[in-house]
């Protein structure tokens, strides 16, 4: 017997997704005094890694972390150093190296750290952990009612899904899918680098590295716990991943460095000397300038609003910016939810429209057949 939707538990803001757009949006909120619930597949805050380092921009990330009250505590935990940049050619040539100077207004930070930063300004119990959203449905005047794997519901006066590239709140708005970019990435750790890998770790340097040729690249990035994330970047079709055995690491590593079968050995070694297994990864994206009509009570943030290839680094910043921007909307018209949600997304669209464009377009820059070229010249525009 189905419950009546008056007698469901009651939420009257539920962000689906403790991704760091969710988080920030919980935050901001709570900072002006509004209760949100937060829901999250994950059993526990820990149950997964959350990936490699994050450069936060000057003018969206930060600005998010500003309005979230954390900014001084965001540059206290920022990786010193880690904006330093080095661009190689397919025989390991230096073709640009940076250091990190502290002016360049990017400073990194591990995505785990600005989560956990995110999380403990949060009062207990405000992410439900273990909890897999099935769907969601109108009930009228902007009231949701949500259902959840485990056969329970609870309506809301405000849904927002910050639940990522595979929303489950997506489908309320539009009906637009991710597709696949034509890149693919097989990502590879090597574990405290200067004493394990030294060889590797003097390739990669302190902070980003770019080993580019025609379709393919070697991108890395060393974490502030003295390893290195490797992603091994290939243009190629949608099925490539399908045919290569993740289970049997070493039949993978030959599999993926049969593509860079001609590239200098100490770009291979990121690949040959990884700890632990292979994973592969597509890069998927959404239309660029996806958008929908205002429907009430409901509305996107981050990757479920405009997932993109991270080739321009703003999907983190723009996560963290929507969700800031959404709760200083909310807050700025208390009583009236369609007005704050117009706010926000009549901000949110064209910024995420450019950044879209932007990471498609570098995308097709960095891999491009005189790869480094398209990047080298990237930095003489920028310093130049």
């Amino acid at each position: 017997m189905t419950t009546p939707a008056h007698a469901l538990p009651h939420h009257p803001v539920a962000i689906v997704g403790a991704g760091l757009g969710g988080l920030a949006l919980a935050r901001v909120l709570h900072v002006h005094g509004i209760e949100a619930a937060v829901f999250d597949l994950d059993p526990l805050p820990a149950a997964r890694t959350q990936g490699g380092m994050l450069d936060i921009h000057d003018d969206s990330g930060q600005e998010a972390l500003r309005a979230a009250r954390l900014h001084e505590e965001f540059l206290a935990r920022v990786h010193v150093g880690g904006e330093a940049t080095r661009v190689l050619d397919q025989h390991g040539t230096v073709r640009l190296e940076e250091p990190d100077d502290g002016t360049r207004g990017r400073p990194e930070i591990g995505r785990g750290d600005l989560r956990d930063l995110l999380l403990g300004s949060l009062p207990e119990g405000t992410v439900r952990w273990g909890v897999k959203v099935t769907g969601a449905r109108p009930l009228g005047a902007g009231r949701h009612e949500v259902t959840l794997a485990d056969g329970s519901a609870f309506t809301t006066d405000l849904l927002v899904g910050a639940d990522g590239a595979w929303s489950r709140i997506r489908p309320l708005l539009s009906s637009a899918q991710p597709a696949y970019t034509g890149v693919s990435f097989v990502e590879a750790d090597l574990l405290d680098a200067d004493v394990r890998h030294p060889a590797s770790a003097r390739v990669v340097g302190r902070g980003m590295l770019f080993a580019l040729g025609a379709g393919r690249g070697f991108l890395a990035h060393r974490e502030s716990d003295g390893s290195l994330h490797v992603y091994a970047a290939v243009e190629a079709p949608e099925d490539w991943l399908d045919g290569i055995d993740f289970s049997d690491t070493e039949a993978a590593e030959a599999a993926v460095l049969k593509e860079f079968d001609s590239w200098d050995d100490s770009l291979k070694a990121l690949v040959t000397d990884a700890d632990g297994a292979l994973v592969p990864r597509r890069i998927h994206a959404l239309p660029v300038g996806h958008r929908w009509d205002r429907v009430p009570g409901v509305t996107l943030i981050g990757d479920a609003a405009h997932l993109m290839s991270p080739f321009a680094g703003e999907g983190a910043n723009l996560a963290l910016l929507d969700g800031a921007e959404l709760g200083l909307a909310l807050a700025a018209h208390p009583g009236d939810t369609e007005a704050a949600l117009a706010a926000y997304e009549e901000r949110m669209f064209p910024r995420a429209e450019f950044s879209a464009s932007e990471s498609a377009r570098s995308a097709a820059m960095l891999f491009r057949a005189d790869a480094p070229q398209g990047l080298l010249d990237m930095f003489g525009a920028d310093h130049g």
